[in-house]
């Protein structure tokens, strides 16, 4: 099972980047799929995640309004489309899987890790 992270990058605060997670190595159906965020010195964080359906989507309070979590299932991949990027969004972003309806927001709850992507905002 491997969960492939991509689309970080360096951008200028009020930017935007949308990161990509592709899942592979056996049917995430039924699973719930999101991403985590750790900066450095500081604990792994939920950001946002949704249910296999999409219909229901959990966003970090600091993220809400700016952030948009959605996936396309026949590609087995979930987006995070970031906007309004602020430096405190600076973090390595981690794709992650939970067998479950629904997202969990502890780190101990995640089945499935991807390798993480590195997220810079400038000031």
């Amino acid at each position: 099972v491997q969960l492939q992270a991509s689309g970080g990058g360096l951008v200028q605060a009020g930017g935007s980047l949308r990161l990509s997670c592709a899942a592979s190595g056996r049917t995430f159906s039924g699973y719930a799929m999101g991403w985590f965020r750790q900066a450095p010195g500081k604990e792994r964080e939920s950001v946002a995640g949704t249910t296999w359906s999409g219909g229901t989507t959990y966003y970090a309070d600091s993220v809400k309004g700016r952030f948009t979590i959605s996936r396309d299932n026949a590609k087995n991949t979930v987006y995070l489309q970031m906007n309004s990027l602020k430096p405190e969004d600076t973090a390595v972003y981690y794709c992650a899987a939970r067998r479950a309806l629904s997202w969990a927001t502890t780190p101990q709850r995640i089945d499935y890790w991807g390798q993480g992507t590195q997220v810079t905002v400038s000031s």
